[in-house]
C-alpha cells in the first residue's frame, strides 16, 4: 500500500473527525476506494471505534433511480435511523464512472433529493467528512496520467492544515467584520450582503466546522445578492458537463440563467424548490496545493485563484443561533476563475486582485 494512503487515513481519523474510542462510525465507500477504506478501518480498529461500512456506487444508484416510479416518500427512513445513531459519517468517494448517473431524469433527481431531506439533516448533525481516494476515473476526468493525478491529489490532501488554518483566519476576520462583498471580472459584477454572518475557516476538520478533505477555503452565507456572475471553470454536475454558466440576480434571487453546455441540468437544479434560486454559500479558495483545474468540485473550488458560489442550502455554521438561512434540497457549487483581470472587495476595499490576497507577495492594491 502506498504510504500516502495511510497518511490520508490518519488525517481523516485524527485531524478531520477526531475519532475516539466508542464512537459509532458509518463509513461510506465508493467502488474504487477500497485501499483507503482498508486504511481507515485499520485506524478505527486501533482507536476502538465502532465501524459500520456501506457501499456507495453511482451505478447502483442509477439502476435504482431509473427503475423507480418516482414516488420516494418514506424511502429514506431506514437510512435516517442509521445516521441518527451515528457519531461520525465518513464518505470516501471513488467511482468507476463519474458520469454514471447522467441519464437519470431531472424530475427523478428532484423527487429523490426532497425525500432525503431529513436524512441529510441527520447526517449533518454528526461529525461528517467527505473525501476521495485518487482513482483512474478521476485522473481521466482531469486529463492526467494516473500517477500524475495521485501526486496532485496528495499535494492537496496532505497539507500542514494547522498552518493553513492560521493563514485563512485572515480572510475569515475580513468577512466576519464586513457587510458587503463585491466580485468583479469580465462578465461578472456581483454584490451580496454578509453582515450578521459568521465565516467558516474551512481547514478540513470538524473543529473548524469544515467537512471536506481536501479543504482550504473560507466560506459564508450571503444574502441580498444583485448583479451578474459568470462561472467560467468547467464543471460536471449530476454526471453532465456544464460550461460557462451565467446567472443574473435581483433581490437575492436568480431571475435568468444560461449556459453554453448543460443548461438543462442547470434548469433542473434551479427548479428543485424556491431556495434553489438563492445563494447558500460564498466560498473563497485558499489551498495553494491545488495548482490546476481537474473538473472536480471538491478540488477546484479550493484552488487559491478562485471563488465559488452555491445555489441552494446555507450551512448553519454561518448563521446566528436560532436563525434559519436559505433552505433547499440542493447545494450546488459553481466556480469562477479570479486569476486575471479581477478583484474581490469587502466593504469597498480590495482584498484580492488577480488571484493574490493582500498579504501575499505580488498583490497589487
Amino acid at each position: 500500500m502506498d504510504e500516502r494512503v495511510r497518511e490520508h487515513a490518519s488525517v481523516l481519523v485524527d485531524w478531520s473527525t477526531q475519532i475516539e474510542s466508542g464512537d459509532d462510525v458509518v463509513l461510506s465507500v465508493g467502488p474504487d476506494a477500497h485501499e483507503l477504506a482498508v486504511a481507515v478501518a485499520e485506524k478505527l480498529g486501533e482507536r476502538g471505534a465502532n465501524l459500520l461500512a456501506t457501499y456507495d456506487s453511482n451505478e447502483l444508484q442509477r439502476a435504482y433511480l431509473r427503475a423507480h416510479d418516482g414516488e420516494f416518500e418514506g424511502s429514506a427512513e431506514h437510512e435516517l435511523a442509521l445516521y441518527e445513531e451515528a457519531d461520525v459519517v465518513l464518505s470516501i468517494g471513488g467511482q468507476r464512472n463519474t458520469a454514471a448517473k447522467a441519464d437519470v431524469p431531472g424530475e427523478t433527481r428532484q423527487a429523490y433529493r426532497k425525500a432525503n431531506a431529513a436524512m441529510r439533516e441527520a447526517k449533518y448533525d454528526t461529525r461528517w467528512m467527505s473525501t476521495v481516494h485518487p482513482t483512474r476515473s478521476l485522473a481521466q476526468q482531469a486529463g492526467m496520467a494516473y500517477e500524475e493525478y495521485q501526486d496532485f491529489a496528495y499535494d492537496a490532501i496532505l497539507r500542514d492544515w494547522k498552518s493553513l488554518a492560521e493563514e485563512m483566519s485572515r480572510m475569515k476576520d475580513l468577512l466576519d467584520d464586513g457587510s458587503e462583498v463585491r466580485v468583479v471580472k469580465d462578465g461578472t459584477d456581483l454584490t451580496m450582503r454578509i453582515d450578521g454572518r459568521t465565516a467558516v475557516n474551512s481547514a478540513a476538520s470538524v473543529t473548524y466546522d469544515s467537512h471536506n478533505l481536501p479543504s482550504g477555503e473560507v466560506f459564508t452565507a450571503p444574502y441580498a445578492t444583485a448583479g451578474t456572475v459568470l462561472f467560467d471553470v468547467p464543471m460536471t454536475i449530476n454526471g453532465e458537463a456544464v460550461r460557462d454558466v451565467r446567472l443574473e440576480f435581483e433581490d437575492g434571487e436568480v431571475v435568468s440563467h444560461e449556459a453554453s453546455q448543460g443548461e438543462g441540468v442547470l434548469t433542473d437544479i434551479l427548479e428543485t424548490d424556491a431556495g434553489a434560486r438563492r445563494l447558500g454559500e460564498l466560498g473563497i479558495g485558499m489551498n495553494r496545493g491545488i495548482d490546476r483545474f481537474t473538473n472536480s468540485i471538491l478540488f477546484d473550488e479550493k484552488m487559491g485563484d478562485t471563488i465559488h458560489l452555491a445555489v441552494g442550502r446555507a450551512y448553519d455554521a454561518c448563521l446566528p443561533e436560532g436563525e434559519t438561512g436559505n433552505d433547499s434540497a440542493v447545494h450546488v457549487d459553481m466556480i469562477t476563475d479570479m486569476s486575471e483581470d479581477s478583484w474581490l472587495e469587502v466593504d469597498g476595499e480590495v482584498v484580492q486582485r488577480n488571484g493574490r490576497f493582500r498579504w501575499e507577495a505580488g498583490f497589487e492594491g
